[in-house]
């Protein structure tokens, strides 16, 4: 079926603008140079229903779903535990309410974890509030079925902690991310959409850099590849200059078309 990713954020934790820099990318007046914190959306119809899948709920998730028009949230995956990628979560509350049923997240067990910590007064049942967000964790498994679509999950290394990826259709989301594992790259075959994490030209501890997730697209191959979780280092159109053709930079509220 034809589906729809929309890049909610395509920036790094701190976000573009960086607070209290006056370098070239955090003063450009670009638009693509203004990163919020990563997540995308993925549309896809259902019958007559058009269902919308998050990754990630990042801390920038209620300006994102303004700017874009979001107005129902079906699901929600998450990659893992760190604040840029889980602090919107409580924006999920007025969406929440127009459902029939709890919007359901699908995280791994430290993940999981971590949102019960942070957001007790969500999960909490001793909390009968009756305007808290109506959500539900679920585990996330090695695929995840969702209103006719399957989402895989793919292992990543990030620095030393394991997060997850997503293959959907002939897409996948790698953010947050140093390395793939060996028996990753088997769920990463025929790939017309690649995005992936490049933070920054110099080496970083548990970030994929420009140079390494180059050797990545090589080594996958997609027909297209897009780079996110991009830190003020990588400026849109001197950076894209440099890349081959079918390699470009994400920006938010890009919309990239693919077969799920």
């Amino acid at each position: 079926m034809q589906a729809e990713i929309v890049l909610l954020g395509s920036g790094t934790s701190m976000g573009v603008p960086t607070l209290g820099c006056n370098c070239h990318v955090c003063t450009s007046s670009d638009p693509r140079d203004r990163r919020t914190r990563p997540s995308i959306a993925i549309a896809f119809p259902d019958g007559e229903k058009t269902r919308t899948v998050l990754i990630d709920t990042g801390p920038d998730f209620r300006q994102q779903a303004l700017r874009e028009n979001l107005r129902s949230i079906d699901a929600v995956l998450y990659t893992h535990a760190h604040a840029d990628h889980i602090l919107g979560l409580d924006d999920l509350r007025p969406l929440s309410f127009k459902n029939a049923e709890k919007i359901p997240l699908y995280a791994d067990r430290v993940t999981a974890d971590v949102l019960r910590h942070i957001f007790e007064y969500t999960f909490s049942e001793n909390n009968h509030y009756p305007h808290k967000a109506r959500v539900a964790l679920h585990p996330l498994q090695s695929s995840t079925h969702l209103f006719g679509a399957d989402f895989l999950s793919v292992p990543l290394l990030h620095g030393d902690l394991s997060t997850v990826g997503f293959r959907f259709g002939t897409a996948a989301y790698l953010t947050d991310m140093s390395d793939i594992p060996t028996s990753s790259f088997a769920l990463l075959e025929d790939l017309d959409v690649l995005i992936l994490d490049a933070l920054r030209r110099t080496p970083h501890p548990s970030h994929s850099n420009l140079e390494t997730s180059l050797q990545f697209v090589e080594k996958i191959r997609p027909r297209c590849a897009y780079f996110t979780h991009m830190s003020h280092d990588l400026g849109h159109v001197e950076t894209e200059s440099e890349l081959p053709r079918h390699v470009r930079l994400a920006y938010d509220g890009l919309r990239i078309p693919f077969e799920l």
